[in-house]
């Protein structure tokens, strides 16, 4: 069984050639409120980032994997992160970059093969994931694939002038 791979997207590293969309990514300020990120990032940065991408996930504690179709379209990314070996645990989160690809099943589909990998091949007991309370969209994604919500985060997170309310959510594997 292929777990990096469904029936109309797959999971891939990240290659030297994903520098301008990782880039766009890391630069659009309509999204860094998802990501905590306060400064734009430069291609120097990027490029650095990339060429150290291939470390081992127990190494970097942390793996960025790119969203695409089988016409080799980049969709989003997908990424592992606070990997935490002793305790087999990881947190999630996902991008799916253009508002035209969202809704349509892309990441469903990546959030389940992610799930699937973390549990098969890395082993991990849970899985986590951090969401604004507002952000119904990513709260339907990961609860239609049996994350729960555990608790709220009060005043977490200062945006757009004020704070905001965000979910922990969880997914045990019970396997």
């Amino acid at each position: 069984m292929k777990t990096l791979k469904g029936e109309h997207i797959y999971l891939r590293a990240l290659e030297p050639e994903d520098l301008e969309f990782v880039h766009e990514i890391e630069n659009d300020e309509s999204i860094w409120e998802l990501s905590n990120t306060q400064t734009p990032y430069s291609k120097y940065l990027i490029k650095q980032y990339l060429e150290q991408a291939h470390k081992d996930i127990y190494e970097a504690k942390q793996l960025r994997l790119v969203v695409s179709n089988y016409k080799n379209d980049v969709l989003g990314l997908i990424d592992i992160f606070d990997f935490d070996f002793k305790n087999s645990k990881a947190g999630i989160g996902i991008l799916i970059k253009e508002e035209k690809d969202r809704n349509k099943g892309i990441g469903t589909e990546a959030l389940k093969l992610l799930v699937n990998y973390c549990f098969t091949h890395l082993k991990l007991h849970q899985l986590y994931c951090n969401i604004a309370e507002d952000n119904k969209a990513s709260l339907n994604l990961f609860e239609s694939q049996g994350f729960q919500r555990i608790g709220l985060k009060k005043d977490w997170n200062f945006n757009s002038g004020s704070f905001e309310d965000e979910y922990l959510l969880q997914l045990i594997n019970t396997k």
